[in-house]
């Protein structure tokens, strides 16, 4: 079924109105709050990634500078220098091995070193760590002495970050390198798990040479995220996190590894479905406060209007008594007293037009007696100047008597069908034959006929015997032949034939003339509807028709064959 938007009430198109208006305006209205909700999330997320590596920053150059501090201490010291020149194990691990465990963390690895990077001794750290006998990275630092020289080192599978520093004996010339400290720590987990502790939650992976060194994550998880790192967002399955990866750096500078630190998004991934729950439910509760405010607002705007709609329809129906109630001052109110004066200014019109119209109609009725009088008159007229004028012989004399007493005798009918027809009063049926009927009106107009060269024939059967009002239908036949003859000045014939057809007698009336205008065929029946008569008003056929349908026939116009018209009535062979 097509839904047409316009079938809809003014009530139910103002609520989709406003529907579709709230639900629009809410959903730009919580696209921006929650675009703007993502992006402070995603930046506070980012925001606390960035502090924890300014965190870890101070916090791993805190113990950077605590290994530089201490070894720098030791290195200038003069019976560590006296036991490092003996070049002596037990005597370097006794004056120096004290001195470390009092002011060093016990997780430090503190080696001494010969300049080559011969491993003499170690000092401290974990006696689980395995003492290399070679570093190498001591010969790559001592293109940088007498300056300290710190980086992360790989050795074992395992991650250090160590500081070089060296110790420098006087000689007669310059000075000279006796050998070299090595402190540092390892990076494993407790070291991870102590940088989490510090930043407030952090995750941290280190990941040397492709593989996951230390971390705060369990493994299968820190195993996915260090598959993806460089990506803007990991996830270990689970978990979304924001990353920031920084290369770990070895002694000469070199890349040597990385850390991730991690922050977890979920938390601000709960505040946004709970932003975005939120928002659902503030646009249902507005949704539906919005509706009921709207269809409480629209009946008092509806109302008027079906008020207003009533009354137009009972004034479609012509029934201009209707009025609308006029409750407000607004422009409804204003439209409905309008429509109040119209109606008044409409009946009152109306009466006027009916006032005139009966005053017109009588003066029509008035014009198309003194019409058809004429014809009467006029015969009483002539037959009466003859009489008066000539002596006739007896014959003549009576012929003119007889023609005058017919032409009054009609005028009498005529204006007692006048009276009839304006009481509503009609006489009562009487066997009659109609070719008398059709003969008698043909002799009454034949004083017209002869001078316009006009036959009048009249081919009924003289066994058509039908109960008629005989005055009115002798009218009709009269009616008809008068249109003929004011439509043929020029001469022609008219031929009144009838014939029994299926209950029916059916006559037809055809002239010769020009025929009627197919425009006017339509309406020629109508009141005061005419054309090309002399002083016609368009009564004659209207009454002529109504006395056909007061007898149960019927009247129209058949189309000839050929030139002319046929005017065509049947009436009911029986009562």
């Amino acid at each position: 079924m097509n839904f047409r938007f316009s079938r809809l009430s003014l009530l139910w198109k103002i609520l989709l109105c406003t529907s579709v208006a709230i639900t629009l305006l809410f959903a730009a209205a919580g696209w921006m709050v929650l675009n703007d909700a993502v992006r402070a999330t995603s930046e506070s997320v980012d925001h606390e990634v960035r502090a924890s590596f300014r965190a870890y920053q101070s916090l791993w150059k805190a113990r950077a500078d605590l290994l530089s501090s201490v070894s720098t201490i030791l290195s200038t010291m003069s019976d560590v220098r006296a036991a490092f020149s003996t070049g002596d194990a037990a005597t370097i691990r006794d004056t120096a091995g004290e001195l470390w465990s009092r002011v060093s963390d016990s997780h430090a690895v503190f080696l001494v070193a010969e300049p080559g990077g011969r491993v003499i001794a170690s000092l401290g750290g974990d006696a689980a760590l395995p003492v290399p006998a070679e570093l190498d990275e001591v010969r790559q630092a001592a293109s940088r002495f007498p300056r300290q020289v710190s980086g992360f080192v790989a050795r074992g599978g395992r991650l250090y970050y160590m500081t070089i520093t060296p110790v420098y004996v006087q000689s007669t010339r310059d000075p000279a390198v006796i050998d070299v400290l090595v402190a540092g720590y390892e990076v494993n987990q407790d070291a991870a798990s102590r940088l989490k502790e510090s930043t407030g939650g952090s995750e941290f992976l280190f990941r040397s040479r492709g593989r996951v060194i230390a971390s705060t994550l369990p493994e299968p998880a820190a195993t996915k995220v260090a598959a993806h790192l460089g990506e803007q967002r990991l996830t270990d399955g689970g978990r979304e996190y924001a990353p920031l990866v920084t290369p770990l750096l070895d002694i000469s500078g070199a890349p040597i590894g990385e850390l991730a630190i991690l922050r977890s998004s979920d938390a601000a991934r709960t505040r946004l479905s709970e932003l975005r729950r939120n928002i659902i439910l503030l646009w249902v509760f507005s949704m539906a406060a919005g509706l009921a405010l709207t269809y409480a607002l629209a009946r008092k705007i509806v109302e008027p209007v079906k008020a207003l709609d009533r009354a137009a329809a009972e004034v479609a129906r012509q029934n201009y008594d209707s009025r609308v109630e006029v409750s407000s001052d607004d422009e409804l109110g204003r439209l409905a007293a309008s429509f109040n004066h119209m109606c008044e200014s409409i009946l009152r019109a109306r009466e006027e037009l009916v006032l005139q119209e009966r005053i017109a109609t009588i003066g029509r009725l008035a014009s198309s007696i003194v019409h058809d009088l004429r014809n009467p008159l006029a015969a009483i007229y002539g037959g009466s100047e003859m009489l008066a004028g000539t002596d006739l012989p007896l014959a003549q004399t009576r012929r003119l008597a007889r023609n005058m007493h017919r032409a009054s005798r009609q005028i009498q009918e005529l204006l007692g069908d006048l009276l009839n027809v304006c009481r509503g009063k009609t006489e009562q049926p009487e066997l009659c034959n109609l070719r008398a009927l059709a003969d008698s009106a043909a002799d009454s107009l034949a004083h017209l006929a002869g001078p316009q060269s006009v036959e009048i024939v009249v081919d009924v059967p003289d066994d058509i015997e039908l109960p008629l009002e005989r005055r009115r239908i002798e009218r009709v036949f009269v009616n008809l032949m008068g249109n003929s003859l004011e439509a043929m000045p020029g001469g022609g014939a008219i031929r009144v034939s009838a014939s029994a057809v299926n209950g029916f007698v059916v006559v037809d009336v055809h002239d010769t003339g020009p025929g009627i205008a197919p425009d006017l065929r339509a309406r020629l029946f109508q009141p005061f509807v005419t054309a090309g008569k002399r002083g016609g008003l368009g009564l004659g056929l209207a009454l002529a028709r109504q006395a056909v349908v007061e007898h149960g026939g019927d009247m129209w116009v058949q189309p000839p064959d050929g030139r002319g018209t046929i005017v065509r009535f049947r009436l009911p062979i029986s009562a």
